[in-house]
């Protein structure tokens, strides 16, 4: 599959590493040679020196045979402008990031795709339904909705309190069980588990359940004592944390902190100000915090654009006895540190809006697919076709590639958990987990 990336930026450089461990025909077109540079001495990929609305430099990359073309300049106009232009070049579908929510409008999405924009990416809008996401589940690092949430993936820090430790996975997770734990990420190491490895404190612990069980997860975890979040404060605001406020349950009582005056009258203009209150101040000034009543949130939200500032915030709002956590880190280097800190849900922008892209390039049927980045680890959402090979076998007898596992599917909209004799069907929506496995290897079992 050939693919063409305009701006060498996060989150194309993100996108070009994903996509290169799939053994893709990349394309980075940038106009900052230094920029490319430094993207290409890390990835296996060819780079073009030139402005990614140049019609020559574009044929020249050989847009008019690209499977997709992916617009992720900070420049918004010229991500929808450099999209056109591939699309009349014949490349068959093409995405742009943009700054706006506006152009997420249903009807504006039609017209862009009549001038040859198939798809739009607004990372913010996806960022805030993943913090929303968080704060609805105070006791959960991550969750994962699958097929509207026929079944459900939590990402779940172990603790002292946690029931099921140091027991063999296969006395746990049998096929009569109400879970099964996919994924294990220990210090450094992702582990896709066997029956005979156990959970450990302090592991991050990736369980598939369905929605009825959720409470049963709760309590065999020990996070029963962790109480729902109703208030809740965010420190910055940008557009992540104003769209994060507009979409958050009426419940939940929030308050922005934005030491720009100029800002907290534009945010006044775009947010419920009868459960939102905006005050102009540093997020980090502890006497502020606590004045504004810090010892009865459940929930510190750092979105400002430095990375530093957020992890530090959150340190100290843990600190003032904050137990829910969330920080946007934008830069790559810092998660895993983030994670050491135990600052609790990490936000990327850039790798939340690159795993929405990846799915594009899957020729299987993908309905959903995410880039865990605490994990290192894919799972994705594949529709079992009539005649594949993933239904002419148990699961146990596939065969799938090592570092592999199946979650649990979908069939005729009711969730179900998957063991070794499970029989998939055509039609099923499977759920797989990948831990350093070339995605199109898992794709022609479901062709």
């Amino acid at each position: 599959m050939k693919i063409i990336i305009a701006g060498a930026y996060a989150i194309g450089t993100h996108l070009a590493k994903l996509l290169s461990r799939n053994d893709q025909d990349i394309v980075l077109i940038d106009e900052d040679e230094e920029r490319l540079n430094n993207v290409s001495s890390d990835y296996d990929l060819m780079t073009v020196h030139a402005s990614p609305t140049s019609i020559k430099a574009l044929k020249n990359a050989g847009t008019g045979s690209a499977n997709l073309f992916i617009g992720v300049t900070p420049d918004e106009n010229m991500n929808m402008n450099s999209c056109i232009i591939a699309k009349a070049l014949g490349a068959k579908k093409t995405v742009a990031k943009v700054n706006n929510y506006e152009f997420m409008a249903p009807e504006v999405k039609g017209f862009m795709g009549n001038v040859g924009i198939d798809s739009l990416i607004y990372p913010e809008n996806l960022a805030a339904n993943d913090i929303v996401n968080g704060l609805k589940m105070s006791w959960v690092r991550q969750r994962w909705d699958v097929h509207d949430g026929a079944l459900i993936m939590l990402g779940i820090k172990l603790r002292e309190a946690c029931q099921i430790l140091n027991e063999p996975l296969k006395d746990l997770c049998k096929p009569e069980s109400p879970y099964h734990i996919v994924a294990v990420k220990r210090g450094d190491d992702t582990i896709i588990p066997r029956g005979d490895d156990v959970l450990k404190i302090y592991d991050m612990a990736y369980f598939m359940t369905t929605r009825n069980y959720i409470p049963y997860i709760r309590k065999i975890v020990g996070k029963e004592n962790y109480v729902d979040v109703k208030n809740v404060m965010v420190m910055g605001g940008g557009n992540t944390a104003i769209r994060a406020v507009q979409i958050m349950p009426e419940y939940m009582s929030v308050k922005i902190f934005e030491s720009d005056e100029k800002r907290c009258e534009q945010i006044n203009e775009q947010i419920d100000t009868d459960r939102a209150m905006v005050i102009n101040g540093d997020g980090r000034d502890i006497s502020l915090l606590i004045e504004e009543g810090i010892k009865n949130t459940q929930a510190f939200v750092a979105l400002t654009g430095n990375a530093e500032t957020n992890i530090l915030a959150c340190l100290t709002a843990k600190r003032l006895g904050v137990r829910k956590t969330i920080a946007m880190v934008e830069n790559i280097d810092y998660v895993k540190m983030a994670g050491s800190l135990d600052i609790g849900t990490i936000i990327n922008k850039k790798a939340i809006a690159a795993s929405h892209i990846y799915q594009m390039m899957l020729d299987a049927d993908v309905k959903n697919t995410r880039f865990l980045m605490t994990a290192n680890a894919d799972v994705a959402e594949f529709t079992a076709q009539e005649g594949s090979k993933v239904t002419k076998k148990k699961v146990f007898e596939l065969g799938l590639p090592h570092g592999t596992t199946i979650g649990g599917l979908v069939r005729n909209g009711e969730g179900h958990l998957v063991s070794g004799g499970s029989q998939i069907e055509a039609g099923d929506i499977v759920v797989v987990f990948c831990h350093n496995v070339n995605m199109s290897k898992i794709e022609k079992f479901f062709n």
